[in-house]
């Protein structure tokens, strides 16, 4: 699907979902930078409703470590897949992350804050084991940037591959995508053998979108761009509609009485 063509999914069972959802651009509204992203109350209520409804079947798939995508949710505490599949926790609370060089990871970290050394609107996000460049406030500098970035890169692989997003260029541990984390929750209760449903906003959130469409699941995209998901919803707000009204039918997709 290409440009901005919206199509509303049908609605699903919900009974028989297992919900994967982005957090920037998907749950929380695109802020000016990381750190001012806020996931607004009504959503935070209407996760903990899906999340019941679902026997516990949802799971937030971003690329925010998974410390952070418990701060923004609090005072959820949902299974989760940080770092585009680099972290993963379980509905159990069991725990993963890709073990990395921590000295290789510092080195690439040092590499990426020289790029944007002295320059303005541009800076890193370190995460740990994975580093993005935003330059979301240097539009202009996009195409100086990915080059940059894309060499150093390079020079760390096949330890790290890049990946591009929205006004941003990360560098990340390779062979981990959102594809990975929705795979690996779609081999556990309470997600298997349910139809998986993923809604994300960016380029990282292809992988994902493959993985479910394989598994005869919904993608949704949320906002512009071009898309393997057959489904479209505007904005954020248009996410949480479409999930309230979900929350508020019975099964099959019945409305309830009363």
């Amino acid at each position: 699907m290409t440009g901005s063509e919206a199509r509303r999914p049908p609605p699903p069972d919900l009974a028989q979902c297992a919900l994967f959802l982005d957090l920037d651009g998907t749950l929380a509204p695109i802020a000016p930078s990381p750190e001012a992203a806020r996931v607004p109350g009504a959503t935070l209520a209407l996760l903990g409703r899906l999340a019941a409804a679902t026997g516990g079947a949802l799971a937030v798939v971003s690329g925010r470590s998974i410390d952070v995508i418990d701060r923004l949710l609090h005072p959820l505490r949902l299974p989760a897949a940080g770092l585009h599949g680099a972290q993963w926790r379980g509905p159990g609370g069991q725990a993963w992350e890709l073990p990395v060089d921590r000295e290789r990871a510092a080195g690439l970290l040092a590499r990426l804050r020289d790029v944007v050394a002295g320059q303005t609107g541009i800076y890193v996000e370190d995460k740990g084991i994975s580093f993005a460049i935003h330059y979301r406030h240097a539009p202009r500098q996009e195409a100086r940037i990915r080059a940059e970035v894309a060499a150093v890169a390079a020079d760390f692989a096949p330890d790290y591959a890049l990946q591009f997003g929205k006004m941003v260029a990360e560098v990340k541990p390779r062979g981990v995508d959102k594809g990975s984390a929705v795979e690996r929750f779609m081999a556990v209760a309470p997600f298997a053998s349910r139809l998986p449903v993923m809604a994300g906003d960016d380029l990282t959130d292809e992988a994902a979108f493959a993985v479910v469409a394989r598994l005869g699941g919904v993608a949704i995209k949320i906002g512009d761009g071009d898309t393997s998901a057959p489904w479209r919803l505007p904005d954020p707000a248009a996410l949480a509609r479409w999930l309230d009204d979900l929350s508020a039918r019975g099964p099959a997709g019945a409305p309830r009485d009363g």
